[in-house]
This record gives structure tokens, sequence and C-alpha cells, in this order.
């Protein structure tokens, strides 16, 4: 099975992701962690898409749809993948649809993860860390037992991602808005999107994307 996970940054994608990949083995294709690990490599491919990162420049289509096409090559892709970060525009997904088309396969559903955004900016801007063991906190939604003592291990350092603040947040989420809109009416139209409600508890999110999944499969 193909897919195309999509939704805003904390909406839950990776989590998701992960959870896909342990119950079906759907590989995650996070094409910003592939283009990193082809620049750490140093492969034909990374210096390419380094020298036009140094200038400032965006990385073209072609290079990640050949990242996508040599990992969906793989063995460890046999039983299908999770698209997380691409396609963006609707270009780009024509071109996925065509490199997809080259190997007789086919994107199976786009599932969006649907957000509000308010409420996900309390999210995001809320999260903090123990410094010591990684443990996850929230100001409001999950404190510690003991306040300013970490539950895992005692800890008493944390620390907040300089990222996870409300502006951050915010102009994330417009980006988001900005890039993802052309792309949805493109897989609407070809009755291939889905949605659940990202908001909802973990446990209730993977519930939701397992009956698209089963729908899929019909």
């Amino acid at each position: 099975m193909k897919l195309i996970l999509l939704g805003p940054p904390g909406a839950g994608k990776g989590t998701q992701a992960k959870r896909l990949f342990d119950r079906h083995h759907l590989v995650q294709l996070s094409t910003g962690d592939m283009l990193r690990a082809e620049v750490a490599a140093g492969t034909p491919l990374g210096v390419e898409a380094k020298k036009l990162m140094e200038a400032g420049q965006l990385v073209p289509d072609a290079i990640v749809i050949g990242m996508i096409e040599t990992r969906i090559d793989q063995p460890e892709a046999k039983d299908g993948f999770v698209l997380d970060g691409f396609p963006r525009t609707e270009a780009q997904a024509v071109a996925l649809d065509e490199m997809l088309g080259r190997h007789k396969a086919r994107i199976d559903g786009v599932i969006e993860l649907a957000v509000d955004e308010n409420a996900l900016v309390e999210r995001i801007s809320g999260r903090y860390a123990c410094a010591k063991c990684g443990a996850g906190y929230h100001d409001k939604f999950q404190k510690p037992k003991v306040a300013g003592v970490c539950d895992s291990c005692g800890g008493t350092d944390f620390t907040r991602r300089k990222d996870d603040n409300a502006e951050t947040v915010k102009a994330r989420l417009v980006a988001y808005r900005q890039q993802t809109a052309p792309i949805l009416p493109y897989y609407k139209g070809k009755g291939l999107l889905h949605q659940v409600d990202g908001m909802a508890e973990l446990d209730e999110v993977t519930k939701q994307i397992e009956q698209v999944l089963t729908k899929i499969k019909h």
C-alpha cells in the first residue's frame, strides 16, 4: 500500500507513520530526512542538493522524485510506503504520479490529519521535556506529578525546543496552508482523499486511520 500523510507540524504525522510501519511494514519516506541523509552520505544527488541549498535555492522536484524513486526500489519498501512532506504542490503530485506509473504503481490513498489551528498552537507551544531522560510534558495537558521533578528519572532540568513557541507555530501553519491547499482538490478529484481528526487522542487517530485503510483495501 502506498500512502501520503498530510498535516501541519505537530499534527502527529511522525507518530502515526511509525505506527503504520509497526502494523503494516509501510516504510516512512520523509523527504526532509532523505535529503539530509543524501547530503551527509555525499552521494551525487546529495552533492547537487547541497550546492543548491547553500546557495539558498530550492531543491528541484526532479531531485526529490529521484530520491523517492531510489527508495521505493529497495527491499524495505516492498510492502509499501508512507510519504511525509511530499508532494506539496500540484506539479509535484503530477510528477509523483508519473514516476510511480513508470513502476506500474500508484498512490492508494491520501490521509489528511485535520486540526484546529488554535488548539494546535496551544498543544505545541506548551511542550517541554526532561533534559536528562527526554520524557515529554506539557504546561497544561501533562504536568509532572511533582512540580519541577521528572516522573521518569527524578531530574529537575527541563528544556523547550526553540521553535515550539506560538509565533513560530503560527508561521509554520500559514506555510503549510499555502503549500498544501493546492493539492487537496487534486487528490479529492481522484477520490483518494480521506480526512481523520488529528486533534483526537493518539489511539483514536490510529483507529480512524485503520478504518481508512480498510476502506482502501476494499
